[in-house]
């Protein structure tokens, strides 16, 4: 078997950026865990700068409507 077909038959791994929360882990190396703890964490700041916004936009729009 040629090196080409070796790369294309060979079992794909789970790509980080397709983590579901709750998937067992047993399978994943620490290399990998690491990947998708990181991933994890750049959702998370993410959505926390969104959640930011979102409250500066809510307060300032308050602030408009009490005066």
């Amino acid at each position: 078997m040629a090196r080409e077909e070796d790369e294309f038959f060979a079992p794909k791994k789970p790509a980080p950026s397709r983590h579901q929360l709750g998937e067992p882990l047993d399978a994943l190396s620490v290399d990998e865990l690491d990947e998708r703890i990181a991933l994890l964490r750049a959702e998370i700041a993410r959505l926390e700068a969104a959640r930011e916004g979102k409250s500066a936009s809510r307060a300032a729009a308050d602030a408009f409507f009490r005066k």
